[in-house]
Parts: C-alpha cells; structure tokens; sequence
C-alpha cells in the first residue's frame, strides 16, 4: 500500500489547494471587516446651521470622514419642521452613502397639521444615537426672574403677555403644556426656522422664553445674555452643575431629553449599518469630538441599530401621548 502525502501530489494539485485556502481566509476576513463606504457620505441636517443638530454633525463628521477615508459633507436642509431634509433621507438609495441626523421631534411629524400625516419613522432605519442632552428651559435675561416659578409668576401678572419661541414641533408641544399646566392661558406661542433665530430675539428679548438644546444657549448664559432657568433631564446637567432639574424647580412634567440621532433610509442592508456604528464608536473617542459634544452640555451614547430603535419607540409613546393632551395647530 502507498501512502500519498504533498510530495507525492502533482505541483498543480497542491497550487489548486493552496490558491482555496487563501481564498477562504480572504473571504473570512472580508466578512469580518466592518463596512466602509469608498466614496462621499451625506449627512443631512433638516434644520438650519447654528443648532446642537448641527454642531454634532459636524463634529462627527469630520472624524468619520479621517477614520473612513472619503468625504462626509453635512449638508444642512431646513423647512417644514424639519420634514424636508428628513424626506430627502426617505427617497434616498438605501446604501449607506445618504444619512440623517435628527432629533425627538421627528416622531411627532405624523401629528403636524399640514403635513398630511406623513410618518418618516416607517421609510427610515434608526441606526444610532450619537450623543444626548438634557433640553434647556431658556429665558432672556432683560427678564426680572431667577426661577422657573419665578417666570410663571411673571407672567401671570404682566400686562404684556409672556412669549414662548419654539423651533420644531416637540418645542410647541411643551409650549401647549406649559401653557395649560402652569396656568399662563395667555402665553403667545412664536414658531421659528432655527435655533439661532430663536437666540437672537432671546437676546433681544423680543421673545421670552424658549424649550430648547443646551448647545446654542451655552455661551450667551455664560457670557450672561441668557438664563437657564432649568435643565429637562433626571439629573444635573454636566455642563451646568449649579442649574436645577425641572424637577427640582417644581415642574418634574417637563422632563426631557434630546437624542441626536442618525437614521438611514428602509432596506440599508444590516452590514452597512453595523458598520456606520463600529466607526461612530471611534469617532465618538476623538479628543476634538469629545469637546465639542462636551461643550454643547451633551454626553457620547453611540448604541446599537435595536437599542436605538427602542429609544425611539419609547419616545414615539411618550410624546403621541402628549400630543393627545395638546394638540398641534
């Protein structure tokens, strides 16, 4: 009997064998290695430049555009409270290369008068949420007023009413809330394109007072132009140890948390967006990317395409139960 080993075996034999090893690794190893896009990504941003949204997305994508090689352009689409940039992610091919960075207020869309019920949460896939913040409860500062309680007892005695600036719709919600709850009927309501619109006249005092982001009130409370009345989160905000929780000032109802997140359109295949999150979880390292979320009162939280979904879920209910209380006009 002959044994046979590799020396026996013709040379092509061998070459055929070595070349499907290699080719099997290669293949392993291209399974194994996270998605990564070869040409420009889109970020869009349904609101106008200035915002925490947009800050963010910035800062992020700078660093996704060293860690991946390619261009990531933030291309900033406002309007519509915010419908127009998010339906430009809804028609887009959904192949990683076109992506939305939003918050909460996405899932009140389908509840907005005029906006023929359209619900973007059924055409887009949540991916992640980049970092998250307590919202701010922002007042002038020409005001005579501290507090939170302080502000509501202003207004119920002043003989012009008090004014309320909001930028999207979740912001006019809490106006309709604030108006109801704390008893100021009178409250006017003024609807804004942008966050940095809204700051000016809070500066100004054209306007009283504002829900909304930390990241554009942050250096004009610091400089003294603005006062944070309150911050919306279960604790302290980081960014502002010495402002007190909603809760804290007496109004625990208005608790709220912004999440920017980044969203894809229906049917981005499940290896592109695992693998958006394994470079946003380098991303978010970056020393630079770091001190700019820091530094709009906002804390990293990249999670998982389900985990994220949930969150979402979880504000869809909390929010489409608000919205029956005080509906949108």
């Amino acid at each position: 009997m002959i044994r046979k080993n590799a020396s026996n075996l013709p040379f092509t034999h061998v070459l055929h064998a070595l070349t499907a090893i290699v080719l099997i690794a290669s293949s392993a190893q291209a399974q194994s290695a996270p998605w990564k896009p070869d040409r420009a990504v889109t970020l869009v941003v349904p609101y106008a430049a200035g915002g925490g949204t947009d800050a963010t997305a910035r800062a992020v994508s700078r660093q996704l555009g060293v860690l991946w090689g390619q261009p990531v352009v933030v291309e900033n689409v406002p309007g519509a409270d915010g419908l127009i940039g998010t339906r430009r992610v809804m028609d887009a091919k959904p192949d990683g290369y076109t992506l939305l960075l939003q918050v909460p207020g996405i899932v009140v869309t389908k509840y907005t008068p005029g906006l023929k019920g359209i619900d973007p949460l059924a055409r887009l896939e949540p991916v992640t949420a980049v970092s998250q913040s307590p919202a701010a409860i922002v007042a002038s500062a020409k005001l005579p007023v501290k507090t939170l309680a302080e502000f509501v007892a202003y207004c119920k005695t002043s003989v012009q009413p008090c004014s309320l600036a909001t930028g999207e719709s979740l912001a006019r919600i809490s106006g309709r809330q604030l108006a109801a709850e704390a008893g100021i009927p009178n409250l006017i309501v003024v609807n804004y394109r942008g966050t940095g619109a809204i700051v000016t006249d809070l500066v100004a005092n054209n306007v009283n007072l504002s829900f909304t982001g930390i990241t554009a009130a942050l250096p004009h409370y610091r400089a003294g132009t603005l006062k944070i009345l309150a911050t919306q989160g279960k604790t302290r905000a980081a960014a502002l140890p010495d402002v007190p929780t909603t809760a804290e000032a007496g109004f625990p109802q208005f608790q709220s948390v912004t999440w920017f997140g980044l969203f894809a359109p229906k049917g981005t295949p499940a290896a592109v967006t695992q693998g958006i999150v394994a470079a946003l979880r380098e991303a978010v390292k970056d020393a630079n990317v770091k001190k700019t979320i820091a530094a709009a009162g906002a804390e990293p939280v990249v999670n998982s395409p389900a985990e994220f979904a949930a969150q979402v879920r979880t504000e869809s209910d909390r929010l489409g139960a608000l919205v029956k209380l005080y509906p949108l006009e």
